[in-house]
C-alpha cells in the first residue's frame, strides 16, 4: 500500500519440547543460519539469534503483510526437520507448542541485542523458566502457569 510504512519488532522465545537440552553447541550456529533462511525467505529479517541448549531466542523485525504465527510455524516445523533429517541429535527433536512474543521499539534494539547475544552470561545467573515468567510479568501477559511448559508424560 502507497504511504505505508512500517517495522515491527518481536523478540521470539522458542523453547525445547520438556525444555529438553537437545541444541548442542557443536552445531548451533548451522541452526540459526538456517532459520535466517526461513526468515529472509519470507522477506522478513532476523536482527538477533541465540539460545541456550533447551530454548533460542530470535529478535525478528517484521513488515505486516505477514503473520507472526505463520513465521513462527515454518521456522519451528523447517528447523525441526532440519535436526532431524541430519540426526543431530540421539533422539526426535521437538519445539514445545506455542511460543513467547513480546513486541520492542527500535530505542530498546542495543540492550535487546546485547541481552540475546549475552544468553549464556545471563543463564549463568538465572534459570530459563524464571527468565520466561519474568518477561511475561514485565510484558503484562496473562498465563497460566499450569499450560506453560508440557512436561513428559
Amino acid at each position: 500500500m502507497a504511504n505505508t510504512y512500517t517495522q515491527l519488532y518481536f523478540h521470539v522465545i522458542l523453547t525445547v519440547k520438556f525444555r529438553a537440552s537437545l541444541i548442542s553447541p557443536k552445531w548451533k550456529v548451522e541452526l540459526y543460519k538456517f532459520i535466517c533462511g526461513i526468515t529472509n525467505n519470507k522477506k522478513q529479517k532476523i536482527i538477533a539469534i541465540n539460545g541456550m541448549p533447551d530454548h533460542l531466542h530470535i529478535l525478528i523485525g517484521q513488515k505486516p503483510d505477514i503473520c507472526l504465527s505463520d513465521i513462527v510455524r515454518d521456522i519451528k516445523a523447517n528447523s525441526s526437520r532440519f535436526i532431524n533429517q541430519r540426526n543431530l541429535t540421539k533422539r526426535r527433536f521437538e519445539w514445545q507448542v506455542g511460543f513467547g512474543a513480546f513486541t520492542f521499539g527500535y530505542s530498546q534494539m542495543d540492550t535487546l541485542v546485547r541481552y540475546v547475544q549475552d544468553q549464556e552470561k545471563h543463564h549463568g545467573k538465572t534459570i530459563f523458566l524464571e527468565e520466561y515468567l519474568q518477561l511475561l510479568v514485565e510484558h503484562n501477559i496473562d498465563f497460566h502457569s499450569d499450560y506453560l511448559f508440557k512436561e513428559p508424560e
